[in-house]
């Protein structure tokens, strides 16, 4: 029965910190977009047209690589 003079404040010190924690991350405002995570994973920022190849991009292309060549 000793073993419960133990357990039980241990079991109170951890329900008290996880509700600090939970009334923590309340005001921080941790769920205030729960929604948002969802549609954001569905969204790709790198989805953009291919721009044209014209006549700069190709000077550059051809510098880089006799740059890389040397």
């Amino acid at each position: 029965m000793s073993y419960l003079t133990w357990l039980i404040p241990i079991a109170l010190l951890m329900g008290t910190t996880a509700l600090f924690v939970f009334l923590w991350s309340l005001r921080e405002g941790q769920y205030s977009d729960l929604d948002g995570a969802a549609a954001r994973i569905l969204l790709d920022d790198e989805d953009r047209p291919i721009p044209e190849r014209n006549e700069t991009v190709d000077s550059i292309d051809a510098q880089q690589s006799a740059s890389m060549l040397r």
